[in-house]
This record gives C-alpha cells, sequence and structure tokens, in this order.
C-alpha cells in the first residue's frame, strides 16, 4: 500500500490479486489517474475507482470500462481534468447539447472537441469564451 501512494504506477508491479483490491487501486488513482491502466478488470469497471482516477487523470479515461464513455458523470469529471477527453466519449455524449454546454462552461477549450453543430452554436460558444476567451478560434466563422 505504501508503494502505491507514493507512487501510483507502482501498481503495475503488485501480484493479481493486490490489483483487484479496490482500496489499493483508490491509493494508486488518487496518486496517478493513469495508474488505472494497470488495475484488475474488476477495478476498471468500478465507478468510484474510475470517478477518482479521471479526475485526477483525464486521460485516465482511457484504461476504464468503454461502459463509461458514456456516463455523464465521468465523462464530465475527465473533461473537467483534461479537454481532449470529450474525444473519448460516447457518441451520444458528443451530441447531448447540454453536456457540451457544461462541459465548455468548464473548460472552453473543449470547444475544439465538439463536432462543427456545436462550434456554430451560439449559446456553446458564448458559454466557451465566457471561461477562456481564447476559445473563440475553435468556433465556427
Amino acid at each position: 500500500m505504501a508503494a502505491v501512494t507514493q507512487s501510483g504506477s507502482a501498481l503495475q508491479f503488485v501480484n493479481k490479486r493486490l490489483k483487484r483490491d479496490r482500496e489499493i487501486a483508490l491509493a494508486a488513482v488518487a496518486q496517478e489517474g493513469r495508474a488505472l491502466r494497470h488495475a484488475a478488470a474488476s477495478i476498471k469497471r468500478d465507478r468510484g475507482v474510475v470517478l477518482a482516477a479521471v479526475a485526477g487523470n483525464g486521460m485516465a479515461i482511457t484504461y476504464a470500462d468503454k461502459s463509461f464513455r458514456s456516463d455523464r458523470d465521468v465523462v464530465l469529471a475527465a473533461v473537467v481534468q483534461y479537454g481532449g477527453a470529450l474525444q473519448y466519449a460516447g457518441e451520444r455524449l458528443k451530441r447531448d447539447r447540454d453536456f457540451i454546454l457544461a462541459a465548455v462552461a468548464e473548460d472552453g477549450q473543449v470547444l475544439r472537441y465538439t463536432n462543427e453543430r456545436f462550434t456554430r452554436d451560439r449559446d456553446v460558444v458564448l458559454a466557451a469564451v465566457a471561461q477562456d476567451g481564447d476559445a473563440l478560434r475553435h468556433a465556427d466563422e
């Protein structure tokens, strides 16, 4: 346990039984979200562990069970941490205007990862620019 609390990536060196241990996995992802990649499949399906991982590193969503790509809360937590995580969202979320509005309100630069429909949507662009004025460069003319 001490090893993963100091370096989450140490999870890769523990035995299979410990990789299935929720407490150890939580300690690892709290230290380094991407440590999720070394966890057992059952841990990658644990919503609490996945939320902790993406809150620390949005790209950890790439190691979570694919079902979480359609989970609004998980994807939004990932996007808040790293806007580029939006590219891993499920198609339904990528088309959900309310979700996109929430995402750009947290990180205006997320606008660059949205589809053309949203780069032309006045309300979405205004929300993005209100959060980060530089997001305007991602708006469609």
